[in-house]
């Protein structure tokens, strides 16, 4: 354990400036740059609101916030493990030449797109004021289903990129597994809408219902999370790495003969 934390010390300039080249390709001949992390999320709240707010605007107070803060959360595990997934595949030239540590390549991508996800909640707070939400106490609670979603994701990130590597048919099965979460974590529908269904039981499985559902809590409800939350967190999160950790570990040994 010690010489894999100094072999990551060693290389945490290699990850700060592969960093710093995906912050410099995605706002590539941008005039407004970075300003796109912001303004994206804004417009797409804005298209969604308009389509869906005349269906749930009287169950859900405020809206608006209410949509964002969901999808912003679901944005940020839907680039980042996309991301991850191809990361070690699209490496391959650099992989081949050099030395490096393959599991820097998923973890820079969960880290990308953290940052990004950190970029676009100034739209949030921006949201909040423009319609008046309150800001409670509970706001810095938030901190931990971020972060706990951000090891989570890192995770199914370090797992997929190795499955990814072995069998291409993951990247395209992903998506659709992507698109089944969407639908299954009330992004932009009210959690009642599962009361007397199949999803009522169902839905709680979904990781993703309860990283969103905690932060919703602490920003736009003023409730500190319970428990409960915070263990189903922590503990989505530490399966996740640990199985992640492990999976890519034991197969990386064997990349340079598919990539």
């Amino acid at each position: 354990m010690k010489n894999k934390i100094m072999n990551f010390w060693k290389y945490r300039f290699l990850l700060s400036n592969l960093i710093g080249r995906d912050l410099k390709v995605k706002y590539r001949r941008s005039k407004l740059g970075v300003m796109w992390s912001v303004l994206n999320p804004l417009l797409m709240m804005l298209v969604m609101t308009a389509v869906f707010s005349a269906f749930f605007s009287f169950d859900i107070p405020n809206y608006p916030v209410y949509l964002l803060s969901g999808q912003l959360l679901f944005t940020f595990f839907n680039d980042s493990t996309s991301a991850a997934m191809g990361s070690v595949l699209f490496s391959a030239s650099l992989i081949k030449k050099v030395y490096v540590p393959k599991y820097i390549f998923p973890l820079e991508k969960s880290c990308f797109s953290f940052i990004n996800m950190l970029f676009s909640m100034v739209a949030l707070l921006f949201i909040m004021v423009i319609t008046g939400a309150p800001f409670y106490a509970s706001i810095v609670a938030a901190t931990i289903p971020l972060f706990t979603m951000f090891l989570f994701c890192m995770g199914v990130g370090l797992f997929l990129s190795a499955g990814a590597v072995y069998f291409r048919d993951v990247m395209h099965f992903w998506s659709v597994i992507i698109m089944a979460l969407n639908y299954a974590t009330p992004i932009f529908y009210p959690e009642t809408i599962w009361q007397g269904t199949f999803m009522a039981y169902v839905g709680r499985i979904n990781p993703l219902y309860w990283y969103v559902s905690t932060f919703r809590d602490c920003v736009i409800n003023g409730v500190f999370p319970s428990t409960l939350q915070i263990t189903l967190c922590c503990a989505f999160a530490a399966i996740a790495v640990v199985v992640g950790a492990y999976v890519f570990n034991k197969s990386q040994d064997n990349f340079i003969l598919h990539i």
